[in-house]
């Protein structure tokens, strides 16, 4: 056999001897590569406990306009989001009924005026005929009073003509606030009695939040008290301050109502809200939201050993808050987990706790087999692969 081919044998089977080797070393003790990342060390610290109380976003006025005579709604000029300003005209009832009413005292008023004029002469005529004593003090009193009488009657016939043209006024509905239509609960030719809400206005100002606590919160809150506030639809809480406080309990479910101030804008009524009454406080382990990475669909973290290995370890999370995370299981206070960096790890990964000048960049070098363990770096010229020093044995 020529030389030349028993030295390029014997240095296949050193490279394929230590490939194994190598192998072997990153089951130990990881695969080489050195990770640039943040590393925290776990403490446990005070976390605040919250009494968390369903809630309900309201406008601070809240009017359901009806109409104050019995008709058929003759038209509606506002629908669901119309923003109407105070006086603005809503809806007309047919005023058939008024307008027969008003004509009836109109005429009461006339006939009233004609009588009273016909007393007034009467009475005045047998006041000139006493002076001549040609009618007796008792007819003469008889006309004074036939003239109070009549006037009297045409002041409840004027009285009654009043009444009737300010009812005709109520046909027309106006808004007594301004704000923004929620609900419209009839249509053109619906029947409009008294005491029936026809238009729903709520007010377009700042929101208040709306919740009933038991008495064991009562006792910790008063009036001014700033609270947090979740809201649906929100990046995150919220400030709130106690506005009201009702001093009697709901007899059915024995809680009391809330009032809240909520500054935010942009808020809908009707959203569905959490108030965060505070208690007293816990000890718990947190990190940063960054920490928490997944794996295979597992939530956990990067912890590293005293090595400076990173294995990724499951772990049980919970309220989030601050940009911090609780851990209720998997971790234990004086250990260090990676905070920035996790998702470029693997388990074995060396970990290198100076941030890089550039974060995507991961510096990695790889153990060669051989004398010396020496070391090759990404970037230098590789040795060739096991397929191809094959290769050219067998040619």
């Amino acid at each position: 056999m020529p030389t030349s081919k028993i030295i390029l044998l014997l240095t296949v089977i050193s490279l394929l001897s230590g490939c194994g080797a190598e192998d072997k070393t990153r089951t130990a003790g990881g695969d080489g590569r050195s990770v640039q990342a943040r590393v925290e060390v776990v403490t446990a610290s005070e976390l605040p406990t919250y009494h968390a109380a369903p809630a309900t976003v309201v406008a601070r006025e809240r009017v359901e306009v009806a109409s104050r005579l019995m008709g058929y709604i003759r038209e509606i000029n506002v629908v669901e989001g119309t923003v109407v300003k105070a006086g603005q005209r809503l809806f007309t009832v047919d005023p058939l009924d008024v307008e027969g009413q008003l004509a009836q005292a109109r005429l009461a008023v006339e006939l009233a005026e004609n009588a009273w004029r016909d007393a007034l002469a009467d009475y005045e005529r047998h006041a000139a005929l006493l002076k001549e004593e040609a009618v007796t003090r008792q007819q003469y009193e008889k006309m004074k009073l036939n003239r109070d009488l009549a006037a009297t009657r045409l002041a409840q016939a004027r009285a009654q003509l009043a009444t009737a043209a300010g009812q005709m006024r109520y046909a027309s509905v106006n808004a007594p606030i301004a704000g923004v239509v929620t609900r419209k609960l009839a249509d053109r030719g619906d029947l409009a009695t008294p005491g029936q809400p026809v238009i729903v206005l709520e007010s377009t100002g700042p929101m208040q939040v709306e919740t009933q606590v038991p008495e064991a919160i009562l006792a910790r809150i008063k009036p001014g008290q700033s609270v947090r506030v979740e809201i649906d639809g929100q990046a995150g809480p919220v400030e709130a301050r106690i506005a009201r406080i009702s001093p009697a309990a709901d007899p059915v479910s024995r809680t009391f109502l809330v009032k809240l101030d909520v500054a935010q804008a942009g808020l809908k009524s009707g959203s569905f809200a959490r108030v965060l009454f505070p208690l007293a406080s816990r000890q718990a382990l947190t990190v940063p939201d960054s920490a928490l990475t997944q794996r295979a669909g597992i939530e956990g973290v990067f912890v590293v050993n005293a090595e400076g290995i990173a294995q990724f370890r499951m772990v049980r999370s919970g309220e989030r808050r601050g940009g911090r995370v609780e851990v209720q299981a998997g971790l234990t206070p004086g250990e260090r987990v990676v905070v920035e960096g996790a998702e470029r790890l693997a388990n074995g990964d060396h970990v290198s706790s100076t941030s890089p000048s550039n974060p995507g960049e991961v510096s990695e070098t790889r153990r060669l087999p051989g004398a010396g363990g020496a070391t090759q770096a990404r970037g230098e010229a590789a040795l060739p692969s096991r397929g191809e020093l094959t290769h050219k044995v067998t040619g």
